[in-house]
């Protein structure tokens, strides 16, 4: 326990330290705002793609409707200040449990399903979920909801995410986290030992929706509108590579995916005919030659180097 806080306490330091160095060159406008649009994004793909990660990495599941629920979000999260006149404050803790909530009463039923049957379950809620805000007057239909005031800035994008990452890398580590992994590894050896595996595969999916919620109330916003065209299938396949290319299970993995396809869209923002085209060679060439991902289930620490330096000396 000792040896985990005081990981915790390390990686905490680390994250300041990177947020003052960003915020310093934001600041001194070294960084422009096209960039810190990007790490705006990135700070939301990264909440995205981790959350995803604790249901399909975790558990073992095979969800392919993430969307839907960065949808809810973001649309509850926008009728708590433009309709409702609300702060930031509870349009976050309206939109993460309006997700949350939802996936938990999707998760009942579909969870007793698995593989291909689940992923076309999720992706039918996703779509149900965007067919409906298309026709609902209220939130502004196809037109979608305008006139969403910026309270979404890099600072609280950055916090609410270091905060989300160690609540998942606790939660994994806690004995429902090993109680999800033990259900991915082998789900009926986990229901023989007595491990309740509906209950831990819904929780798992109920936290996965709600941060999902959380990331759609950050991204509604700081991009003024939440629109029907910005969570697609596309969207929900975007946050899957993000998870596949860093590796499943893998926190760090998921992290590094979403740094890395948010920054290659950037790149190639003069090019978005050849977007498709990057991501659709990059998987190919990682299921051929690193088909667990860039981390498998790994994570990124110092243990891990001193193996891969331990294991070079030996070879």
């Amino acid at each position: 326990m000792n040896s985990l806080r005081k990981a915790d306490l390390k990686a905490f330091v680390a994250a300041a330290v990177i947020f003052a160095v960003i915020y310093g060159l934001l600041q001194a406008e070294v960084i422009g705002a096209f960039w810190e649009l990007n790490l705006v994004l990135i700070g939301i793909n990264i909440i995205l793609a981790t959350s995803l990660n604790m249901i399909n990495g975790y558990t073992g599941q095979f969800s392919i409707g993430h969307a839907g629920f960065l949808a809810v979000g973001a649309y509850v999260g926008a009728i708590m200040t433009v309709k409702l006149g609300f702060n930031m404050a509870v349009a976050l803790i309206a939109g993460t449990a309006a997700a949350g909530l939802l996936g938990f009463l999707v998760g009942l039923p579909t969870l007793r399903l698995n593989g291909d049957y689940l992923a076309i379950a999720t992706l039918g809620l996703g779509e149900i979920i965007r067919i409906c805000i298309l026709n609902i007057d209220y939130v502004g239909g196809a037109a979608g909801l305008m006139g969403i005031p910026r309270l979404t800035s890099f600072p609280l994008v950055f916090w609410i995410m270091v905060a989300i990452l160690f609540f998942i890398k606790n939660f994994k580590n806690s004995a429902h986290g090993r109680a999800c992994l033990a259900i991915r590894e082998n789900e009926i050896a986990a229901d023989t030992m007595g491990i309740d595996t509906t209950k831990y595969k819904v929780m798992a999916f109920t936290l996965g929706a709600a941060f999902a919620g959380t990331a759609g109330v950050l991204f509604s916003h700081y991009f003024f509108i939440a629109h029907p065209a910005s969570f697609t299938f596309m969207r929900s396949f975007d946050i899957l590579t993000m998870v596949v290319l860093g590796g499943l299970g893998s926190m760090t993995g998921s992290v590094t995916g979403a740094i890395v396809l948010t920054f290659i869209s950037a790149a190639l923002a003069d090019f978005p005919q050849w977007r498709m085209i990057i991501y659709s060679l990059t998987m190919i060439i990682l299921m051929l030659y690193r088909p667990q991902g860039l981390f498998g289930s790994k994570e990124l620490s110092m243990q891990l180097f001193r193996s891969l330096k331990i294991g070079g000396k030996k070879q």
